[in-house]
Protein backbone atom coordinates (compact mmCIF):
# COMPACT_ATOMS: atom_id res chain seq x y z
CA UNK A 1 0.00 0.00 0.00
CA UNK A 2 1.40 3.21 -0.80
CA UNK A 3 2.44 5.66 2.27
CA UNK A 4 -0.14 8.35 3.30
CA UNK A 5 2.99 10.92 3.57
CA UNK A 6 4.39 9.72 0.18
CA UNK A 7 1.17 10.51 -1.40
CA UNK A 8 0.78 14.16 0.30
CA UNK A 9 4.67 14.66 -0.57
CA UNK A 10 3.95 13.72 -4.36
CA UNK A 11 0.70 15.27 -4.86
CA UNK A 12 -0.30 17.89 -2.35
CA UNK A 13 -2.40 17.48 0.62
CA UNK A 14 -5.15 19.32 -1.51
CA UNK A 15 -5.08 16.21 -3.82
CA UNK A 16 -5.45 13.34 -1.70
CA UNK A 17 -8.51 12.65 0.33
CA UNK A 18 -9.09 10.00 2.90
CA UNK A 19 -11.79 11.06 4.14
CA UNK A 20 -14.41 8.42 5.07
CA UNK A 21 -17.62 10.24 3.66
CA UNK A 22 -15.72 10.77 0.45
CA UNK A 23 -14.70 6.89 0.41
CA UNK A 24 -17.91 5.92 1.14
CA UNK A 25 -19.04 7.69 -2.36
CA UNK A 26 -16.15 5.36 -4.47
CA UNK A 27 -17.27 2.45 -2.62
CA UNK A 28 -20.41 1.57 -4.20
CA UNK A 29 -22.42 2.43 -7.36
CA UNK A 30 -26.11 1.81 -8.59
CA UNK A 31 -25.30 -1.65 -9.80
CA UNK A 32 -25.70 -4.49 -7.70
CA UNK A 33 -21.80 -4.99 -7.33
CA UNK A 34 -20.30 -5.56 -4.07
CA UNK A 35 -19.46 -2.38 -1.81
CA UNK A 36 -16.05 -2.20 -1.40
CA UNK A 37 -14.13 0.82 0.21
CA UNK A 38 -10.90 2.37 -0.92
CA UNK A 39 -7.82 3.72 0.89
CA UNK A 40 -8.21 6.92 -0.80
CA UNK A 41 -8.40 9.34 -3.26
CA UNK A 42 -5.86 10.49 -5.17
CA UNK A 43 -6.70 14.15 -8.22
CA UNK A 44 -3.60 14.24 -10.50
CA UNK A 45 -3.27 17.37 -12.22
CA UNK A 46 -1.74 15.84 -15.61
CA UNK A 47 -0.12 12.98 -17.30
CA UNK A 48 3.56 13.58 -14.95
CA UNK A 49 1.03 13.07 -12.05
CA UNK A 50 -0.28 9.83 -13.68
CA UNK A 51 2.59 8.49 -14.68
CA UNK A 52 3.83 9.08 -10.68
CA UNK A 53 1.02 7.28 -9.38
CA UNK A 54 1.69 4.35 -11.37
CA UNK A 55 5.06 3.90 -11.08
CA UNK A 56 4.26 4.46 -7.13
CA UNK A 57 1.35 1.46 -7.52
CA UNK A 58 3.66 -0.77 -9.29
CA UNK A 59 6.62 -0.34 -6.32
CA UNK A 60 4.10 -1.34 -3.30
CA UNK A 61 1.35 -3.37 -6.00
CA UNK A 62 -1.63 -1.07 -4.83
CA UNK A 63 -4.49 -1.47 -6.84
CA UNK A 64 -5.51 1.89 -8.86
CA UNK A 65 -9.48 2.74 -10.20
CA UNK A 66 -9.15 5.52 -12.82
CA UNK A 67 -12.81 7.23 -12.55
CA UNK A 68 -13.26 10.40 -14.57
CA UNK A 69 -17.02 10.50 -14.48
CA UNK A 70 -18.87 12.33 -11.88
CA UNK A 71 -21.81 10.49 -9.45
CA UNK A 72 -23.85 8.90 -10.09
CA UNK A 73 -22.26 5.73 -11.64
CA UNK A 74 -23.94 3.05 -12.84
CA UNK A 75 -21.98 -0.17 -13.95
CA UNK A 76 -19.60 -1.21 -11.27
CA UNK A 77 -16.47 -0.44 -13.26
CA UNK A 78 -15.30 2.36 -10.62
CA UNK A 79 -15.96 0.21 -7.48
CA UNK A 80 -12.90 -1.63 -6.62
CA UNK A 81 -12.92 -4.91 -7.25
CA UNK A 82 -10.13 -6.12 -4.03
CA UNK A 83 -9.60 -4.20 -0.70
CA UNK A 84 -6.66 -1.43 -0.50
CA UNK A 85 -7.28 0.26 -3.51
CA UNK A 86 -6.74 3.88 -4.66
CA UNK A 87 -8.78 6.02 -6.54
CA UNK A 88 -7.50 8.10 -9.52
CA UNK A 89 -10.04 10.62 -9.91
CA UNK A 90 -9.41 12.20 -12.94
CA UNK A 91 -12.29 15.00 -13.10
CA UNK A 92 -9.98 17.56 -12.41
CA UNK A 93 -8.22 16.98 -16.12
CA UNK A 94 -10.55 19.40 -17.70
CA UNK A 95 -8.40 20.82 -20.39
CA UNK A 96 -9.72 21.37 -23.97
CA UNK A 97 -6.76 20.79 -26.30
CA UNK A 98 -7.24 21.47 -29.50
CA UNK A 99 -10.66 21.91 -31.99
CA UNK A 100 -9.82 21.96 -35.38
CA UNK A 101 -12.89 22.79 -37.44
CA UNK A 102 -10.54 22.19 -41.10
CA UNK A 103 -9.94 18.49 -39.98
CA UNK A 104 -13.06 17.54 -37.75
CA UNK A 105 -11.50 16.90 -34.81
CA UNK A 106 -11.31 17.96 -31.44
CA UNK A 107 -8.14 16.67 -28.45
CA UNK A 108 -9.22 17.07 -25.07
CA UNK A 109 -8.50 15.95 -21.17
CA UNK A 110 -10.50 13.10 -19.40
CA UNK A 111 -12.23 15.21 -17.12
CA UNK A 112 -14.04 16.98 -20.05
CA UNK A 113 -18.09 16.62 -19.74
CA UNK A 114 -19.94 17.05 -22.68
CA UNK A 115 -21.63 19.43 -21.40
CA UNK A 116 -18.21 21.66 -21.59
CA UNK A 117 -17.39 20.17 -24.92
CA UNK A 118 -20.33 21.18 -26.72
CA UNK A 119 -20.18 24.70 -26.77
CA UNK A 120 -16.47 24.84 -27.56
CA UNK A 121 -16.69 22.48 -30.75
CA UNK A 122 -20.13 24.41 -31.50
CA UNK A 123 -17.86 27.85 -31.75
CA UNK A 124 -15.64 26.27 -34.23
CA UNK A 125 -19.08 25.04 -36.83
CA UNK A 126 -18.20 21.45 -35.48
CA UNK A 127 -20.59 19.49 -33.19
CA UNK A 128 -20.08 16.01 -31.48
CA UNK A 129 -21.61 12.22 -32.34
CA UNK A 130 -22.79 11.84 -28.61
CA UNK A 131 -24.80 9.24 -27.14
CA UNK A 132 -28.04 9.65 -26.24
CA UNK A 133 -28.72 12.02 -23.61
CA UNK A 134 -25.83 11.29 -21.21
CA UNK A 135 -25.81 12.59 -17.65
CA UNK A 136 -24.40 15.72 -17.04
CA UNK A 137 -21.49 14.35 -15.23
CA UNK A 138 -20.59 12.00 -17.71
CA UNK A 139 -17.40 12.79 -19.35
CA UNK A 140 -16.44 12.70 -23.40
CA UNK A 141 -13.13 10.15 -22.72
CA UNK A 142 -15.07 7.76 -20.24
CA UNK A 143 -18.20 7.50 -22.69
CA UNK A 144 -16.08 7.03 -25.96
CA UNK A 145 -13.40 4.64 -24.19
CA UNK A 146 -16.90 2.10 -23.29
CA UNK A 147 -18.08 2.47 -26.58
CA UNK A 148 -21.04 3.75 -26.00
CA UNK A 149 -23.15 4.27 -28.82
CA UNK A 150 -24.02 7.22 -30.70
CA UNK A 151 -27.16 8.58 -32.11
CA UNK A 152 -25.83 9.67 -35.84
CA UNK A 153 -24.63 6.11 -37.25
CA UNK A 154 -24.47 7.64 -40.44
CA UNK A 155 -21.03 9.05 -39.57
CA UNK A 156 -19.84 5.65 -37.13
CA UNK A 157 -17.60 3.94 -39.84
CA UNK A 158 -16.70 1.91 -37.28
CA UNK A 159 -17.34 0.25 -34.24
CA UNK A 160 -14.74 2.49 -32.34
CA UNK A 161 -15.99 5.64 -33.39
CA UNK A 162 -15.64 8.50 -33.00
CA UNK A 163 -12.61 8.04 -31.27
CA UNK A 164 -9.15 8.97 -33.26
CA UNK A 165 -6.16 8.41 -30.69
CA UNK A 166 -4.96 8.24 -27.54
CA UNK A 167 -2.37 8.50 -25.02
CA UNK A 168 -2.48 6.45 -22.36
CA UNK A 169 -0.18 5.32 -19.50
CA UNK A 170 -0.57 1.54 -19.29
CA UNK A 171 0.02 -0.44 -16.14
CA UNK A 172 3.78 -0.85 -16.88
CA UNK A 173 4.37 2.91 -16.25
CA UNK A 174 4.92 3.25 -20.01
CA UNK A 175 3.34 6.22 -21.65
CA UNK A 176 2.02 5.09 -25.28
CA UNK A 177 0.57 6.82 -28.05
CA UNK A 178 -2.46 5.19 -30.71
CA UNK A 179 -2.78 5.87 -34.23
CA UNK A 180 -1.49 9.09 -36.14
CA UNK A 181 -0.28 10.46 -32.58
CA UNK A 182 2.48 8.13 -32.20
CA UNK A 183 4.15 9.91 -34.44
CA UNK A 184 7.30 10.82 -35.78
CA UNK A 185 8.08 13.25 -33.06
CA UNK A 186 6.16 14.94 -30.34
CA UNK A 187 2.24 16.22 -30.79
CA UNK A 188 3.74 19.66 -30.70
CA UNK A 189 6.14 18.30 -33.56
CA UNK A 190 3.34 17.30 -35.35
CA UNK A 191 1.34 19.89 -34.98
CA UNK A 192 4.06 22.59 -36.29
CA UNK A 193 4.14 20.43 -39.86
CA UNK A 194 0.53 20.48 -39.85
CA UNK A 195 -0.36 16.79 -38.52
CA UNK A 196 -3.17 16.20 -37.05
CA UNK A 197 -4.38 12.93 -34.65
CA UNK A 198 -7.10 11.72 -36.51
CA UNK A 199 -6.20 8.49 -37.80
CA UNK A 200 -7.08 5.89 -35.05
CA UNK A 201 -4.54 2.92 -36.66
CA UNK A 202 -1.27 1.95 -35.09
CA UNK A 203 1.60 2.42 -34.77
CA UNK A 204 2.30 -0.35 -37.21
CA UNK A 205 -0.18 -2.74 -38.21
CA UNK A 206 -2.29 -2.81 -35.19
CA UNK A 207 -5.08 -1.31 -33.97
CA UNK A 208 -3.81 -0.59 -30.29
CA UNK A 209 -6.85 1.56 -29.38
CA UNK A 210 -8.84 -1.27 -29.83
CA UNK A 211 -7.17 -2.82 -26.38
CA UNK A 212 -7.98 0.54 -24.81
CA UNK A 213 -11.44 0.83 -25.66
CA UNK A 214 -13.78 -1.23 -23.09
CA UNK A 215 -11.35 -2.50 -21.06
CA UNK A 216 -13.03 -0.75 -17.75
CA UNK A 217 -9.11 0.86 -17.08
CA UNK A 218 -7.61 -2.64 -17.03
CA UNK A 219 -5.01 -1.52 -18.57
CA UNK A 220 -3.66 2.03 -18.38
CA UNK A 221 -5.05 5.52 -17.52
CA UNK A 222 -5.94 7.63 -20.46
CA UNK A 223 -4.22 11.39 -20.04
CA UNK A 224 -5.90 12.94 -23.52
CA UNK A 225 -7.96 12.13 -26.97
CA UNK A 226 -8.77 12.97 -29.82
CA UNK A 227 -12.02 12.22 -31.38
CA UNK A 228 -13.77 12.68 -34.73
CA UNK A 229 -16.60 15.84 -35.13
CA UNK A 230 -18.82 16.71 -37.70
CA UNK A 231 -19.66 19.80 -39.38
CA UNK A 232 -22.31 22.03 -37.15
CA UNK A 233 -25.74 22.10 -40.09
CA UNK A 234 -27.18 25.59 -41.06
CA UNK A 235 -30.79 23.66 -41.34
CA UNK A 236 -32.12 21.12 -39.40
CA UNK A 237 -35.89 19.36 -39.91
CA UNK A 238 -36.68 16.82 -37.39
CA UNK A 239 -39.73 14.38 -37.53
CA UNK A 240 -41.03 10.86 -35.87
CA UNK A 241 -42.95 7.98 -37.04
CA UNK A 242 -45.26 6.37 -34.63
CA UNK A 243 -46.03 2.71 -35.01
CA UNK A 244 -47.03 -0.40 -33.08
CA UNK A 245 -44.91 -2.60 -35.77
CA UNK A 246 -41.17 -2.46 -34.80
CA UNK A 247 -40.34 -4.56 -38.12
CA UNK A 248 -41.89 -1.50 -40.00
CA UNK A 249 -39.37 1.10 -38.26
CA UNK A 250 -36.22 -1.04 -37.80
CA UNK A 251 -37.05 -1.62 -42.12
CA UNK A 252 -37.54 2.26 -42.10
CA UNK A 253 -34.42 3.21 -40.27
CA UNK A 254 -32.52 0.82 -42.53
CA UNK A 255 -33.41 3.00 -45.83
CA UNK A 256 -32.65 6.02 -44.31
CA UNK A 257 -29.41 5.72 -43.30
CA UNK A 258 -28.31 3.09 -45.74
CA UNK A 259 -29.07 5.98 -48.29
CA UNK A 260 -27.33 8.48 -45.93
CA UNK A 261 -30.11 10.32 -46.10
CA UNK A 262 -30.50 11.45 -42.10
CA UNK A 263 -28.23 12.68 -38.92
CA UNK A 264 -29.62 11.22 -35.29
CA UNK A 265 -31.65 8.29 -36.12
CA UNK A 266 -33.41 6.37 -33.06
CA UNK A 267 -35.90 4.54 -31.91
CA UNK A 268 -37.92 4.44 -28.48
CA UNK A 269 -40.70 2.74 -26.69
CA UNK A 270 -43.75 4.90 -24.64
CA UNK A 271 -41.84 4.28 -21.65
CA UNK A 272 -38.51 5.85 -22.35
CA UNK A 273 -40.04 7.95 -24.60
CA UNK A 274 -42.58 9.27 -21.66
CA UNK A 275 -39.48 8.92 -18.97
CA UNK A 276 -37.73 11.56 -20.83
CA UNK A 277 -39.70 14.17 -22.37
CA UNK A 278 -42.44 14.12 -19.17
CA UNK A 279 -42.30 17.49 -17.20
CA UNK A 280 -43.94 17.80 -14.72
CA UNK A 281 -43.92 14.70 -12.29
CA UNK A 282 -45.45 12.11 -11.50
CA UNK A 283 -49.16 13.11 -12.95
CA UNK A 284 -47.94 13.92 -16.33
CA UNK A 285 -46.12 11.17 -17.02
CA UNK A 286 -49.10 8.25 -17.27
CA UNK A 287 -51.08 10.47 -19.31
CA UNK A 288 -47.97 11.01 -22.30
CA UNK A 289 -47.36 7.49 -22.08
CA UNK A 290 -50.69 7.06 -23.06
CA UNK A 291 -51.17 9.09 -25.94
CA UNK A 292 -47.33 7.96 -27.43
CA UNK A 293 -47.05 5.18 -30.08
CA UNK A 294 -45.78 2.20 -28.78
CA UNK A 295 -42.83 2.80 -30.74
CA UNK A 296 -41.43 5.67 -32.16
CA UNK A 297 -38.43 6.38 -34.77
CA UNK A 298 -36.91 10.02 -34.42
CA UNK A 299 -35.23 11.20 -37.23
CA UNK A 300 -33.25 14.18 -38.44
CA UNK A 301 -32.88 15.67 -42.21
CA UNK A 302 -30.20 18.76 -42.19
CA UNK A 303 -28.56 20.57 -44.73
CA UNK A 304 -25.19 22.51 -44.52
CA UNK A 305 -23.40 25.72 -46.04
CA UNK A 306 -24.34 25.23 -49.37
CA UNK A 307 -28.08 24.97 -50.41
CA UNK A 308 -29.18 23.92 -47.55
CA UNK A 309 -32.94 24.07 -47.83
CA UNK A 310 -32.93 22.25 -51.57
CA UNK A 311 -31.06 19.54 -49.55
CA UNK A 312 -33.62 19.41 -47.30
CA UNK A 313 -36.63 19.40 -49.31
CA UNK A 314 -34.90 16.83 -51.46
CA UNK A 315 -34.12 14.03 -48.82
CA UNK A 316 -37.64 15.18 -47.37
CA UNK A 317 -39.10 14.01 -50.87
CA UNK A 318 -36.91 10.83 -50.79
CA UNK A 319 -38.12 9.99 -47.23
CA UNK A 320 -41.69 10.06 -47.95
CA UNK A 321 -41.64 8.05 -51.11
CA UNK A 322 -40.49 5.68 -48.47
CA UNK A 323 -42.42 5.99 -45.88
CA UNK A 324 -45.65 5.73 -48.25
CA UNK A 325 -44.52 2.62 -49.50
CA UNK A 326 -44.30 0.87 -46.08
CA UNK A 327 -47.85 2.48 -44.82
CA UNK A 328 -46.47 4.61 -42.34
CA UNK A 329 -46.08 8.62 -42.15
CA UNK A 330 -43.59 11.02 -40.66
CA UNK A 331 -45.02 14.00 -38.12
CA UNK A 332 -43.76 17.01 -36.61
CA UNK A 333 -45.20 15.99 -32.97
CA UNK A 334 -45.49 13.23 -30.88
CA UNK A 335 -48.02 12.85 -27.34
CA UNK A 336 -48.01 16.55 -28.02
CA UNK A 337 -44.43 16.96 -27.84
CA UNK A 338 -43.30 18.80 -30.46
CA UNK A 339 -39.86 17.45 -33.06
CA UNK A 340 -38.05 20.22 -32.76
CA UNK A 341 -38.21 20.05 -29.07
CA UNK A 342 -37.11 16.38 -29.01
CA UNK A 343 -34.12 17.26 -31.22
CA UNK A 344 -32.94 20.66 -28.97
CA UNK A 345 -33.21 17.77 -26.03
CA UNK A 346 -30.92 14.74 -27.62
CA UNK A 347 -28.64 17.55 -28.35
CA UNK A 348 -27.59 18.04 -24.80
CA UNK A 349 -27.19 15.95 -22.08
CA UNK A 350 -29.60 14.81 -19.81
CA UNK A 351 -31.36 17.60 -17.71
CA UNK A 352 -31.66 16.98 -13.74
CA UNK A 353 -32.57 14.79 -12.11
CA UNK A 354 -30.87 12.33 -14.94
CA UNK A 355 -33.49 10.65 -17.04
CA UNK A 356 -33.15 7.54 -15.70
CA UNK A 357 -33.66 8.18 -12.54
CA UNK A 358 -36.73 10.34 -13.03
CA UNK A 359 -39.70 7.59 -12.76
CA UNK A 360 -38.51 5.48 -9.94
CA UNK A 361 -35.20 6.50 -8.73
CA UNK A 362 -32.79 3.76 -10.16
CA UNK A 363 -32.42 1.88 -13.32
CA UNK A 364 -30.90 -1.25 -14.39
CA UNK A 365 -29.55 -1.49 -18.26
CA UNK A 366 -29.07 -4.57 -19.95
CA UNK A 367 -27.75 -4.11 -23.40
CA UNK A 368 -26.11 -5.85 -25.94
CA UNK A 369 -25.23 -5.72 -29.71
CA UNK A 370 -27.61 -7.49 -32.81
CA UNK A 371 -29.36 -7.60 -35.99
CA UNK A 372 -32.76 -6.70 -37.33
CA UNK A 373 -33.34 -10.09 -38.21
CA UNK A 374 -32.65 -11.39 -34.63
CA UNK A 375 -34.25 -7.97 -32.60
CA UNK A 376 -37.81 -9.07 -32.37
CA UNK A 377 -36.79 -12.67 -30.98
CA UNK A 378 -34.53 -10.88 -28.46
CA UNK A 379 -37.29 -8.95 -27.28
CA UNK A 380 -39.81 -11.55 -26.92
CA UNK A 381 -37.19 -13.44 -24.56
CA UNK A 382 -36.68 -10.21 -22.58
CA UNK A 383 -40.72 -9.44 -22.28
CA UNK A 384 -40.81 -13.45 -21.45
CA UNK A 385 -38.02 -13.06 -18.70
CA UNK A 386 -39.47 -10.26 -17.04
CA UNK A 387 -43.11 -11.84 -17.29
CA UNK A 388 -42.22 -14.49 -15.34
CA UNK A 389 -40.24 -12.64 -12.41
CA UNK A 390 -43.74 -10.05 -11.99
CA UNK A 391 -41.97 -7.06 -13.16
CA UNK A 392 -44.38 -5.35 -15.39
CA UNK A 393 -43.48 -5.19 -19.15
CA UNK A 394 -45.17 -1.85 -19.35
CA UNK A 395 -42.19 -0.30 -16.96
CA UNK A 396 -39.63 -1.53 -19.43
CA UNK A 397 -37.75 1.14 -21.75
CA UNK A 398 -36.20 0.19 -24.91
CA UNK A 399 -33.50 1.69 -26.38
CA UNK A 400 -32.87 0.87 -29.85
CA UNK A 401 -30.01 2.49 -31.54
CA UNK A 402 -28.44 1.63 -35.38
CA UNK A 403 -25.03 1.50 -35.58
CA UNK A 404 -21.78 1.55 -37.73
CA UNK A 405 -23.98 2.62 -40.92
CA UNK A 406 -26.93 0.41 -40.14
CA UNK A 407 -25.10 -2.81 -40.12
CA UNK A 408 -26.15 -3.70 -36.64
CA UNK A 409 -27.65 -2.08 -33.79
CA UNK A 410 -27.24 -1.76 -30.08
CA UNK A 411 -30.38 -2.76 -28.22
CA UNK A 412 -30.69 -1.77 -24.28
CA UNK A 413 -33.56 -3.01 -22.11
CA UNK A 414 -34.07 -0.17 -18.93
CA UNK A 415 -35.20 -1.63 -15.72
CA UNK A 416 -36.47 1.11 -13.54
CA UNK A 417 -37.55 0.10 -10.01
CA UNK A 418 -37.58 1.74 -6.74
CA UNK A 419 -33.87 1.29 -4.73
CA UNK A 420 -35.75 1.66 -1.24
CA UNK A 421 -38.12 -1.03 -2.10
CA UNK A 422 -36.21 -4.69 -1.34
CA UNK A 423 -38.48 -6.89 -2.99
CA UNK A 424 -37.97 -4.09 -6.27
CA UNK A 425 -34.67 -4.41 -6.19
CA UNK A 426 -33.84 -8.03 -5.28
CA UNK A 427 -36.83 -8.84 -8.23
CA UNK A 428 -34.46 -6.33 -10.68
CA UNK A 429 -30.93 -8.16 -9.54
CA UNK A 430 -32.33 -11.57 -10.06
CA UNK A 431 -33.68 -11.25 -13.48
CA UNK A 432 -31.19 -9.31 -15.13
CA UNK A 433 -28.85 -12.70 -14.68
CA UNK A 434 -31.57 -14.34 -15.98
CA UNK A 435 -32.07 -12.08 -19.16
CA UNK A 436 -28.10 -12.06 -20.07
CA UNK A 437 -28.12 -15.63 -20.02
CA UNK A 438 -31.73 -16.20 -22.28
CA UNK A 439 -29.98 -13.37 -24.39
CA UNK A 440 -27.01 -14.91 -25.19
CA UNK A 441 -28.70 -18.16 -25.95
CA UNK A 442 -30.83 -16.30 -28.88
CA UNK A 443 -27.47 -14.70 -30.22
CA UNK A 444 -27.03 -10.93 -28.28
CA UNK A 445 -23.46 -10.19 -28.57
CA UNK A 446 -22.48 -8.38 -24.73
CA UNK A 447 -19.32 -6.64 -26.18
CA UNK A 448 -20.10 -4.29 -23.13
CA UNK A 449 -19.89 -7.02 -19.72
CA UNK A 450 -19.92 -5.20 -16.78
CA UNK A 451 -20.84 -6.34 -13.15
CA UNK A 452 -22.05 -9.76 -12.07
CA UNK A 453 -22.38 -10.32 -15.20
CA UNK A 454 -19.15 -9.70 -16.71
CA UNK A 455 -17.60 -13.05 -15.44
CA UNK A 456 -20.56 -15.41 -17.26
CA UNK A 457 -20.65 -13.51 -20.61
CA UNK A 458 -16.62 -13.12 -21.27
CA UNK A 459 -15.89 -17.04 -19.58
CA UNK A 460 -17.75 -18.37 -22.72
CA UNK A 461 -15.00 -17.81 -25.07
CA UNK A 462 -12.14 -19.50 -22.91
CA UNK A 463 -9.44 -18.29 -26.32
CA UNK A 464 -10.56 -14.68 -25.58
CA UNK A 465 -9.86 -14.64 -21.77
CA UNK A 466 -6.77 -16.63 -22.44
CA UNK A 467 -5.28 -14.13 -25.41
CA UNK A 468 -6.56 -11.09 -22.70
CA UNK A 469 -4.67 -12.52 -19.99
CA UNK A 470 -1.53 -12.42 -21.74
CA UNK A 471 -2.19 -9.09 -23.12
CA UNK A 472 -2.31 -8.01 -19.56
CA UNK A 473 0.84 -9.15 -18.76
CA UNK A 474 2.38 -7.41 -20.81
CA UNK A 475 0.79 -4.09 -20.62
CA UNK A 476 -0.08 -4.69 -16.82
CA UNK A 477 2.50 -7.30 -15.17
CA UNK A 478 1.72 -6.27 -11.75
CA UNK A 479 -1.95 -6.35 -11.88
CA UNK A 480 -2.14 -3.06 -10.23
CA UNK A 481 -4.75 -1.58 -13.00
CA UNK A 482 -8.81 -2.13 -11.68
CA UNK A 483 -8.14 -5.58 -10.67
CA UNK A 484 -11.58 -7.68 -10.59
CA UNK A 485 -13.02 -6.09 -13.56
CA UNK A 486 -13.16 -7.81 -16.88
CA UNK A 487 -11.99 -11.21 -16.47
CA UNK A 488 -8.94 -10.23 -14.81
Amino acid sequence: MIEKEKLVKVFGAANVSYERATLDEYSRDMSFVNTVRPVCVVKPANAGDIQKIVNLANETLTPLVPVSSGRPHFRGDTVPGTGGAVIVDLSGMKKIILVDRARRVAMVEPGVTFEELIPAVEKEGLRLNMPLLPRKSKTVIGSILEREPVIMPRYQWDISDPLACVEVIFGSGDEFRTGQAAGPGTIDEQWAVGGVQKAPYGPGTASWHRLIQGAQGTMGIVTWASMRCEILPSLEDPFVVGSSNLDTLLELSSWLIRLRMVNECFILNNTNLAAIFTKKWPKDYQNLKDALPTWTLFYTVAGYEYFPEERVSSHIKGITDITQRLGVEAVKAAGGVSTNEMLKVVQRPSGEPYWKLRYKGACQDIFFLTINDKLGGQIGVMNDVVEKAGYPTSDMGVYIQPIVQGTGCHCEFNLFYDPGNPSELNRVRELSALAVKNLMAKGAFFSRPYGESAGMIINRDAATVAVLKKLKKIFDPNNVMNPGKVCF
